[in-house]
Parts: C-alpha cells; structure tokens; sequence
C-alpha cells in the first residue's frame, strides 16, 4: 500500500492522501526499496515475496537500466559488455546498482572527459554486439523475478487507480473526457489504465507537439496509434511559431522564463481544447502527474480546477506512484513505452528544456547530434549577440539557463513604456510607443468596456470606451493611425477605474500588452469565456489580436493574470524598466 502521513495531525499514519481526521491534505511517506541478494532483484517490500528473505535498503527509487544504457555505461567506463546479462538498475542520485552493489561512477566527470562524438562512434562499433541483449531483456530472469515479487504491489496501486477512475468518471459524459498524452512513460501508463478502468479504447488523446519532441517520441506515437487503431488521438500544435527563430528574437528559454511552454504548449493545447469540446462547460482531463517527479509536482493536488487550461477538472490517477511502480507497471502489463527510456533518458519532453539535466544534454549530443549542434550554435550566437565576452564559456557553463531578462536583446525595448502625466489634461496620460498605431491597440481596450469610434473628433484620431451598461464614456484614447504618440484620459472614475493609480496600471498594462505582443497565446489560454482570438502569428505576419465583445464579460483576468500585463513582459523585463517623464 502507499503510505501517508498527515503534519496537521502529529504525523499520523494513513492509507489515503486526504486524512480521515482532519480532512486535510496529507503528505506521502518517504519510500525505501529494498535489494534481495537471494534473487538479486529490487523490492518494495523488504521481505522478497519469492524467496522470503529480507533485503537490504539500497534507495528511495529504481528504474531499470536497458541494454542500450548498459553499453553506454560500459562504454564510458572503458569496458564494453563488462556487465551484461547482470541484474543492472539506476536508483535515486542517478547511481547505478550492478547486482546490488553501487558501482563507482561519476557523471560530472565521464561528460568532462568524454568527447560526444567519440562515444557515438564507439557505440556504432558495439551496436551489433549488443543485438541480442536487446532482445532478450524482457524475457531475462531478472525482470520476471522482478514482476512476480512486486506483484501485490501492483495490484494494489493498479486497483486503487482503477477504482478512483471509475468514480470520478460517473460525473463526466464519454464525449467530456480526454487523456492528455505526451508520448512519456507516465502519460503512457495514465493512457492505458484509464482504458483499462473504463473498459474502453475510443477515449481521446490530446498530444501536445511542441516541436521540441525527442525523435523516438514520433515514432514511439506512430507506433502506439497502429497499435490503438480505436483511440481518437487529436495533436496540438502551434503551425505558425518557430522555436528557433523566436530564440533569436527574445532568447531562448531558461529556468526562470520557459516561455515555450506558454507558446508550444498551453495555447495550442487550449485551443484544440476548446475546438474539440466547444459546447461542454466542464471537461475531465487524466493526466500522468506524478508528485515523486519534482519538488514542485510534490505541491500538486490529486485534483485540480485551477489549471493553467480553462474549463477543465485535471486528474491525476497515478500522482503518488513511484519511478519504480511506473516501470513495474509497463514491464508487468507487457505495455509498449517511449525508446528514449531505453538510452538513459530518465524524463521525456523538450529535448532542449533548461531543466535538463547535464545527463540528460550528454545523451541528447549523442543520441541527436545534428539537432544538438543546431541549437548549441544557436545558443552561442545569442551569446554573441548579447555581449558575452566569452560565448563558449556561457553555453558550456549553463548561463543561458539562469538569465532571468531580455537584457541585450533588441526586442526588448518594447517592453520598456515611455510615458509622461499630460500637464494640460487632467487624468490624462501620454505614451510614446515603439511602435505605430495600428487597429491591434483598440481591441486591446475592449475588456474595460464598449468600443465607440463615432463620437470622437476623428481628425485627432479620437475613440471612447464606454461604460457596458450606462454608454457613458470612461476612458477617451487619442492617437492617428501610423503614428506613435498617443493620449489616454480617463473621462470618469467608475467600475475598475477606481482612481487615477489603478487606471494608469490597467492602461500601461494594455499597451505594454501591445508593444510587445508576439502571439505567445497566453492571454487566449487564460481567458475562461473564449473571447479573445490570435490569428497571422508568425514571421513577416501581421499579427491580429481579437476580442469578441459578445464573449468578454469584463473581467479582466488578461489585464492583471500577468506582471505588467503580459506574459511577454516578464520574460523581455530589463534593469532599465519604464521611462516616466
């Protein structure tokens, strides 16, 4: 069973993660995996259920290690084939346990001393070699004795999953649920015990394709729709934006700014969302969050209604699962999985997320060494292009990970918001764009009100907002097509526009929003009524933001969800910040 422990309550022991006490969120216990040297294999349970010895504690979690990891292991070890056909796995701290016994290795430095492109030519030289392990690691004695001990455990974690699926699904119509799918071991697993609990394959699939996937997940896809002929699997992409090219316009992505999951992820995820269940209010999301993954993860809730996403109830039937049960589920069931595993890659995702590990980027120069090269040249010329003394050191040492602005990048300057208090009109702003004024600025206006071009004197390029219900002007917006001054006054104080201190932030909020707009899509993935639409995105495009006025109920979550007004924002911010005159 999976154990709990509830902090509100003295650590009190429970078998579930809400305590039956104090109904509070409990928190799982640490696990401990334990080795049988009798049967040379890991347990749950630290009394073997096939020899009934007891092992000995050798981690938190374990993974196996496949013959395809074992050669590359061996070979940066200097001794090729050294353990094959031995019970190999990876445990927590990324050690290796060669026949319960920790093997001296490091990873910090075998990537130092290890050139790439020599370790693909000597695995080139072993490939054949190594043929027939491949083939026969399923069927080794090692995995068997492995699935036949856990089994209680299996069945235990399968039929608890099973059951909460069934019940949550009561609420839900079939035509109001999908699996998101990323082509990972636990969407995977997510994927096949959801049709497993609903006796049914024709559930479906929403996959996200960034555009970043591993090369094995396209083909570890194809292979899984042949197999699932009946399953519906829908792909969300964003067509219209290049990763790379974005890279050189507002940097690539670091820990603290990975605006391509915004861009390549969530808005082209929402949108297929809200295509394919336009007309449900609710849909149930099952998801392959597990909260073993990350301290972050360890946060989330087995249910959630405060996605990232509108109108979905996200869960999460395999959230406190182990690395271990994960693979004790797939080799158990027989289940079809990602190769990317099978090379040592412990997550599947972006292949050049700034969360990945240095592991992880070693394998990914061996194993996609043209798309390596690709984007490690971008790295450099961004490096380059923003002033790095020295733009090797910078790449290599991970510093575009940690940069945490658009500092250097010419994009950001329309971030920065030239404006100044009008000394003739009073409650009134003027604002030197970095751009011209195009129709884009007006829509940008539409959740504080009505939209009125009629009234206004249309020689100095006048336009109202006015008040939804009473037709009273609130705010009046100066400013002649193609030019870049503008003016914004605050007719009446009323509704949002409380004072001239919140006016001014909802305004700068807007028009920061329009100078440096690029399309991510966040302000469409968070606006719950579907009212706002972002179409032409892309390069020599001309990008149209729209708002439906018939959808916008004014609530503003797209003027204040991001600091500063848009997500763009926060990920272009400078140490010079706004220019007040």
């Amino acid at each position: 069973m999976i154990k709990y422990n509830c902090t509100n309550c003295n650590n009190l022991e429970c078998e579930t993660s809400i305590c039956p006490v104090c109904n509070q969120r409990t928190h799982i216990s640490k696990s401990e995996i334990y080795w049988c040297q009798n049967c040379n294999i890991p347990n749950y349970d630290k009394v073997c259920a096939c020899c009934k010895k007891e092992g000995k504690y050798i981690g938190t979690d374990i993974r196996p290690v496949f013959a395809e990891e074992r050669l590359l292991f061996e070979i940066l070890l200097g001794e090729p084939f050294k353990y094959a056909g031995k019970s190999i796995w990876n445990t927590s701290g990324n050690n290796y346990i060669v026949d319960g016994n920790k093997i001296k290795f490091s990873i910090k430095d075998a990537i130092e001393k290890n050139n790439a492109k020599k370790i693909i030519k000597l695995l080139h030289e072993n490939e054949e070699n190594n043929i027939q392990y491949i083939e026969e690691f399923i069927n080794n004695e090692y995995i068997k004795l492995f699935i036949e001990s856990n089994k209680l455990r299996l069945n235990y974690i399968m039929s608890e999953a099973i059951e909460y699926i069934k019940e949550i699904a009561k609420k839900y119509s079939d035509d109001s649920m999908f699996i998101s799918f990323s082509g990972g071991k636990d969407s995977t697993v997510t994927s096949d015990i959801v049709m497993r609990a609903l006796g049914r394959e024709n559930i479906i699939h929403i996959y996200g394709d960034t555009t970043l996937e591993y090369p094995t997940t396209a083909t570890y896809l194809d292979r899984f729709k042949k197999v699932h002929n009946k399953t519906p699997m829908l792909v969300a992409k964003n067509k219209e934006q290049d990763f790379n090219e974005l890279c050189k316009i507002i940097g690539p992505p670091s820990r603290m700014m990975r605006w391509c999951c915004t861009i390549f992820k969530t808005g082209a995820i929402t949108r297929k969302i809200d295509s394919t269940f336009r007309d449900k209010k609710e849909v149930l999301t099952f998801q392959g969050i597990r909260r073993n993954e990350s301290t972050a993860r360890n946060k989330y809730d087995r249910e959630s209604k405060n996605s990232k996403i509108s109108k979905q109830l996200a869960v999460s039937p395999i959230i406190d699962w182990l690395d271990f049960d994960i693979w004790l589920y797939l080799l158990s069931n027989n289940v079809d999985f990602n190769d990317a595993y099978k090379l040592g890659f412990s997550r599947v995702g972006c292949w050049c997320c700034p969360n990945n590990s240095s592991w992880s980027e070693f394998l990914s120069a061996i194993y996609m060494e043209e798309e390596y090269d690709k984007f490690h040249n971008i790295l450099i010329n961004f490096a380059r292009n923003i002033g790095k003394p020295d733009p090797e050191e910078y790449v290599e040492s991970g510093g575009w990970k940690a940069r945490q602005g658009g500092n250097g990048l010419e994009y950001s300057k329309n971030a920065v918001l030239e404006f100044k208090p009008c000394a003739l009109i009073e409650n009134t702003i003027n604002f030197e764009l970095s751009k011209n004024i195009e129709d884009n600025l007006y829509e940008l206006f539409k959740p504080f009100g009505t939209i009125n071009y009629t009234i206004g004197n249309k020689r100095l390029g006048e336009v109202y907002v006015l008040d939804r219900m009473t037709n009273e002007p609130i705010l009046k917006i100066s400013g002649r097509l193609g030019q870049k001054n503008l003016k914004v006054s605050v007719v009446k104080f009323k509704g949002n526009f409380k004072d001239m201190k919140i006016s001014e932030m909802l305004i700068k909020n807007q028009i920061t929003k329009y100078q440096t707009c690029i399309g991510c899509l966040a302000c469409e993935s968070h606006c719950k009524h579907n009212a706002i639409k972002i179409s032409d995105i892309g390069t020599n495009k001309e990008l149209k933001y729209k708002i439906d006025e018939k959808k916008c109920v004014g609530c503003l979550e797209c003027v204040k969800h991001f600091s500063g007004g848009c997500f763009m924002k926060k990920v272009l911010r400078t140490k010079i910040g706004e220019k007040n005159g």
